[in-house]
């Protein structure tokens, strides 16, 4: 089947088309958990259309879909899509797994719109865009929260009056989910172990990054809450802070505004507000040539992250696993190494050698003697959706 993965942001759309052979084994969701037996995929084509809005030169989303099915009939030799997979930020409480969407999914995804502001109404967009123009092609949307349902309330829940979780939503949701999912069944068929008996922590490391407490396979605590601000520190976002801070700043003559501490907190913050960049590569290079202000920024971010994966080691009853993924997780040798020096508390040791290695395949990078399995393992979101779309859509037809 052809798939067509989509990412709608506000102003851009990122898409993919994937071709996925085979029946996915098991449910909807396994199928976007893990790589399944006698599933092959393979990228036919992926791109990127900007500028879509008021002030841009594509004039909303519908126009920037007839741009694509252009740009797909010329690419794709005249074959048809049978499919397309949604990429969603968030599910709320509502959604614990992908779904075939209809017009009532796509008014609860738009009801969402305050948890994710920036994400979900442009994904209706793209929904109902596609909709419009070619309405008898099933949707699929797989959410970025759906992995995280599985949270006992001990760890959803804030210690705030109840009336703010009740009437607003306030909760712990998570993010990246869709990765952690992906990841998991990857490592566990990589270790050659069922995946509801995988204990480990998943540490998923990007300009956003998150951690993840796997426990039977399944999440039970994660480092993002209510929005994807908390927990680590990231390349602009300051991860967790003390939330008198904020209160502070919105006092005395020159008080922040609630779009000021926004503005900072996610864009002027973390690894950019310490090193001065919120490149990983460019941090590393500097704090190799005695950069005190880059040194300070990898050790920080570091030991954040330290603290998590020591929590969730015995939030899960001892990690068998530990996964690095996503740009930075994958690609820095230099960070992960300064992450696993600090587990020495743990035994987890480090295969200087093999975390040297640049590779697309999933790679042991612990040493011989570690108490903890350390794993490279590349994520692939949009293979994650599109093989939920094919899961779904086959039960479909």
């Amino acid at each position: 089947m052809l798939v067509l993965v989509i990412n709608s942001g506000s102003s851009s759309i990122k898409y993919q088309v994937r071709e996925v052979t085979g029946a996915p084994a098991g449910s909807a969701a396994d199928a976007a958990a893990a790589q399944v037996a006698g599933v092959e995929d393979a990228i036919l084509t992926k791109g990127l259309i900007e500028n879509i809005g008021s002030s841009g030169a594509v004039a909303d989303h519908a126009e920037a879909l007839d741009l694509l099915a252009a740009r797909l009939d010329e690419e794709l030799n005249g074959r048809e899509i049978d499919v397309v997979g949604h990429r969603v930020v968030h599910g709320g409480e509502r959604f614990s797994e992908p779904v075939l969407i209809d017009n009532e999914i796509v008014r609860t995804i738009e009801r969402l719109a305050p948890l994710a502001p920036l994400h979900n109404p442009a994904a209706a967009l793209g929904i109902r865009a596609i909709q419009k123009k070619w309405p008898h092609l099933p949707q699929v949307a797989v959410f970025d929260t759906a992995f995280h349902r599985t949270l006992p309330e001990r760890a959803w829940r804030y210690a705030i009056p109840d009336e703010l979780y009740r009437l607003r939503g306030i909760r712990r949701y998570g993010f990246h989910g869709t990765s952690h999912d992906y990841v998991t069944g990857r490592a566990a068929e990589h270790l050659g172990v069922p995946r509801e008996e995988l204990d480990g922590v998943v540490a998923h490391l990007g300009n956003g990054a998150s951690v993840t407490a796997i426990k039977g396979g399944a999440s039970v605590d994660t480092s993002m809450g209510y929005t994807p601000l908390a927990g680590l520190v990231m390349g602009t976002r300051s991860g967790d802070v003390d939330p008198s801070v904020l209160t502070a700043l919105m006092t005395g003559p020159d008080a922040y505004d609630a779009e000021q501490i926004d503005r900072v907190l996610n864009n002027e913050s973390g690894l950019l507000a310490i090193g001065g960049s919120n490149d990983m590569r460019e941090l590393v290079q500097r704090a190799e040539g005695g950069d005190e202000k880059a040194r300070l920024a990898l050790e920080m971010a570091a030991y954040r992250l330290v603290k998590y994966i020591g929590g969730y080691h015995v939030a899960v009853g001892g990690a068998r696993v530990l996964i690095f993924t996503a740009g930075i997780g994958e690609n820095s040798a230099p960070f992960r190494r300064l992450v696993v020096e600090g587990l020495g508390a743990l035994g987890v040791t480090l295969d200087e050698e093999a975390n040297a290695v640049r590779s697309d395949e999933i790679r042991e990078i612990s040493g011989p003697d570690s108490a903890i399995t350390v794993l490279v393992v590349p994520t692939d979101e949009e293979r994650a959706i599109a093989e939920a779309a094919v899961g779904l859509a086959g039960d479909r037809g």
